[in-house]
């Protein structure tokens, strides 16, 4: 273990990544940085055995507690517990800290799949186990890997790319066609008529594909989608 402090090393990871992917280094760092992910992907792989079905649930950081997408987040969790499922976020703060504290206050497994960021991320207190992450790609496999269900909650970048990145695996037929669930009240609303009114009036995706990113209004029409696939 690095005697660095934690500042510091978090600052020479993201360095490092930055140096990675601002273009072709050396063949002997390319490869350096190769075998590093492969380990990371390793311990990942190494560090969780889930048992049972597994749902994860994607969402903004930036929600803090008592505002009502934290509440529905962790009444989705708790639902998600109560019918069979552990529980699975990125493990942060927000949406992450709602959806894994309810599972937890229900009797289930909460599971988080966290990352090294100068802000915002840092493991929460209602995690059964967790892994910290240093890539957000293989962080994402790993979101990816061990559920059969996915609950996208209101968020930014970061959960539209997580979103995107189901529906495209489940689009190309690299992933089974597991139910993807968008909640939130009316935060999903503009983002489906862009879905219609834009990419299938252009052609960019088929009627069918419009199907992939399902809609619940409650977090019990949410839990039935998925019980149901």
């Amino acid at each position: 273990m690095s005697n660095m402090p934690g500042a510091a090393l978090l600052g020479k990871v993201h360095g490092a990544e930055k140096a990675f992917l601002a273009g072709r280094q050396q063949r002997e760092s390319d490869v350096e940085s190769a075998v590093g992910y492969f380990l990371e992907f390793l311990r990942g792989f190494s560090s969780f055995d889930v048992e049972g079905p597994c749902v994860t649930v994607f969402g903004s950081a930036r929600f803090p507690e008592g505002h009502p997408f934290y509440n529905q987040a962790r009444e989705l969790g708790a639902a998600l517990a109560r019918a069979g499922f552990a529980v699975m976020t990125g493990g942060g703060p927000g949406i992450m800290e709602a959806a894994n504290r309810g599972a937890r206050e229900a009797g289930g497994l909460s599971l988080g799949c966290n990352i090294q960021l100068p802000h915002e991320q840092k493991p929460n207190d209602y995690i059964d186990r967790y892994i910290q992450f240093e890539h957000f790609f293989i962080r994402k496999v790993m979101l990816v890997k061990y559920s059969t269900a996915f609950v996208i909650m209101p968020g930014g970048y970061g959960t539209l790319d997580e979103a995107f990145e189901v529906a495209t695996l489940i689009q190309t037929g690299k992933l089974e066609r597991f139910p993807v669930v968008a909640l939130g009240t009316g935060f999903w609303e503009s983002l489906s008529r862009f879905a219609e009114d834009s990419m299938l009036a252009h052609g960019t995706i088929n009627q069918s594909d419009l199907g992939i990113i399902q809609h619940a209004r409650s977090v019990e029409e949410a839990v039935e989608i998925i019980q149901n696939r």
